[in-house]
């Protein structure tokens, strides 16, 4: 099933690749700087408004990023289907 899922990301078009690759790039940029807010409120301030809006980020990172993955999928299936 694995094998079958990396052989179908292997097959995308050129712009489906390169909208999710941009699109995890993204999400890994914000969840670097939610990164650098959590560790903010560690080291420095103890605001737990600092806590919420750190996690906040990560957890939009993470739907982000799946939201890229599972629709670049879908759009991808869409593309090569004939009609």
């Amino acid at each position: 099933m694995f094998k079958k899922i990396i052989e179908y990301y292997n097959g995308f078009d050129k712009i489906t690749s390169l909208i999710l690759k941009h699109g995890l790039n993204f999400c890994f940029l914000i969840s670097i700087i939610s990164t650098i807010i959590l560790i903010t409120y560690n080291m420095i301030f103890n605001n737990p408004y600092i806590y919420y809006i750190g996690i906040g980020l990560f957890r939009l990172s993470l739907i982000f990023s799946m939201e890229f993955i599972i629709c670049s999928f879908v759009a991808d299936s869409i593309k090569k289907r004939d009609f």
